[in-house]
């Protein structure tokens, strides 16, 4: 640890390496002092070493040492309680921004395991504050899979469980979820003895208390014994079960134990709405409107996967006259069987920006309502007040799922995919989509069979990137879902008055075509 001084430690003359090292420890000594002073100074010569040059390896670590500094400086803001709920959080919003450049930099995968596991972790934790809880338990799961010694995954998803546990509205995954929580706590304190150096091993009391508030709210045995999780129907024909397992191994369903595990009980998109009040004589309407998001999400996902097992021409294809240019360009049914997933996929967002606007009766006008615009008055004004002020976690994650998409200066440099998915979307609506069976080398305008129009994209990739889609779909659906759950908490709060309930039925399989 470096002492306190008045002259500041200066990188020139010092080699890369060195200079590394010591923005590393001065953004430590900056942590343990909480001093935001020396965070700036830490910033100023990181972009001074970034101006000599580097490897993808020390650039990826100089973001790591960044992000930590823009964790500092969040302590210092997030110290007062009323920031804590704000929407826009933008030093955790740099932390994601540099820990997923890390992550996505070509020099991560020449990075020693230990640090990849740090750099996944702090992202799953920024992830988890804001609201994209979902997201966050799969950066965890990677962490755990390059060292499933690395307790401060393990930890910290065992809470992060817990968290989402409690924004759940049934009583039964609550349960599931509390049990996986507590296991991963209990785990974390047991490598914690075994390997101490893997973090900041003072934590262990941390953890077991966690653990401890869980198993006195939760009859942790009787959950272990009553949790079935392999005795479910997967279907009574292959081909179900074969979708089935895909679904479940790219974590898919619309059903929150997806997220705890890839077994059978998950197999199913069970989740809809909470209990929810409207007005007397008021129709379900917000009932319908989540029947067709779900609808239009479990069918684009099906003809994602139909469209992935097709390697022959259907029937529809035979004798359509289509000309080669040249190109290896594909058609048939199979692709544009991809592109309607991702264009019904794609088109949720925005219908769930319908129904917010419906249900939170915001007022923007039909025309105007957006998942961009549907967070604020203006487009660079702020937050809407509505969703300022609601201390709703599921909704602010929606908010930051639609800043990867939609703004500019996130989609360009936090999500690799997130450009390619809206440049994808404005083509394939608006435009010309060429789909090639392989990737083609870079062709000049000079080829005579260079196509200028077209947006070129390969099979793979399309396929690809419309999985992606479709799991961001997901994770939006789920935050609605349980975003509206805690709205309804808060609009119950103090309110007295007589409720008569209204129950609904579920539609049965014989009725839908």
């Amino acid at each position: 640890m470096m002492h306190k001084s008045n002259k500041r430690p200066a990188i020139s003359g010092l080699s890369n390496e060195r200079a590394l090292d010591l923005i590393g420890q001065l953004v430590d000594q900056a942590l343990d002092e909480g001093n935001i002073d020396l965070i700036s100074y830490a910033l100023s010569i990181a972009d001074e070493l970034e101006a000599r040059g580097l490897q993808a390896l020390d650039l990826a670590l100089l973001d790591y040492f960044r992000a930590n500094a823009w964790a500092c400086r969040g302590q210092q803001r997030l110290g007062n309680s009323a920031t804590v709920w704000d929407f826009e959080q933008p030093e955790v919003g740099q932390q994601v921004f540099l820990l997923r450049r890390a992550m996505n930099s070509p020099g991560f995968d020449a990075m020693d395991a230990i640090r990849r596991c740090q750099i996944l972790t702090n992202l799953a934790n920024q992830l988890n504050t804001l609201g994209r809880f979902v997201e966050a338990r799969a950066y965890w799961s990677t962490a755990l899979v390059i060292d499933p010694n690395f307790w401060m995954a393990r930890a910290n998803r065992g809470r992060g469980l817990m968290y989402y546990a409690n924004a759940l509205y049934d009583p039964g995954h609550e349960a599931a979820f509390a049990l996986s929580a507590y296991s991963d706590l209990i785990n974390a304190v047991e490598l914690i003895a075994k390997f101490p150096y893997l973090g900041d091993f003072q934590l262990a009391s941390v953890f077991s208390r966690s653990a401890e508030q869980i198993s006195n709210h939760y009859d942790i045995e009787a959950i272990r014994h009553e949790y079935k999780s392999d005795d479910w129907d997967m279907g009574s024909v292959p081909i179900e079960r074969a979708y089935r397992s895909w679904c479940l191994d790219n974590v898919l369903f619309l059903n929150p134990l997806n997220d705890l595990e890839a077994s059978s009980i998950a197999a199913r998109d069970v989740m809809t709405l909470p209990n929810f009040i409207t007005a007397n004589g008021e129709p379900p309407i917000v009932v319908g409107m989540f029947n067709e998001l779900k609808q239009g999400f479990v069918s684009a996902r099906w003809m994602l996967w139909e469209g992935m097992q097709v390697d022959e021409p259907h029937l529809s294809d035979r004798e359509v006259l289509i000309y080669s240019t040249f190109d290896y360009s594909v058609y048939g049914l199979a692709i544009e069987k991809v592109k309607v997933a991702f264009r019904m996929a794609y088109s949720t967002l925005d219908k769930i920006a319908y129904f917010l606007n419906h249900y939170l009766a915001l007022g923007i006008p039909e025309k105007r309502v957006s998942f961009r615009t549907i967070w604020r008055d203006k487009d660079n004004g702020p937050v809407r007040d509505y969703f300022a002020k609601s201390e709703n976690w599921p909704f602010r994650g929606l908010f930051w799922l639609s800043k990867d998409l939609f703004e500019e200066d996130m989609r360009d440099s936090t999500e690799p995919d997130s450009r390619a998915l809206a440049d994808l979307r404005n083509h394939l609506e608006h435009k010309y989509v060429k789909v090639h069976d392989m990737v083609m080398p870079t062709r000049s305008a000079t080829d005579p069979f260079y196509d200028t129009l077209a947006h070129v994209i390969s099979r793979s990739d399309l396929e690809r990137r419309t999985l992606r889609l479709i799991q961001l779909v997901r994770s939006a659906l789920i935050y609605l879902s349980l975003g509206m759950h805690r709205e309804e908490q808060a609009r119950g709060k103090g309110k007295e008055g007589l409720i008569a309930p209204m129950s609904l039925y579920p539609l049965s399989d014989k009725l839908r075509y």
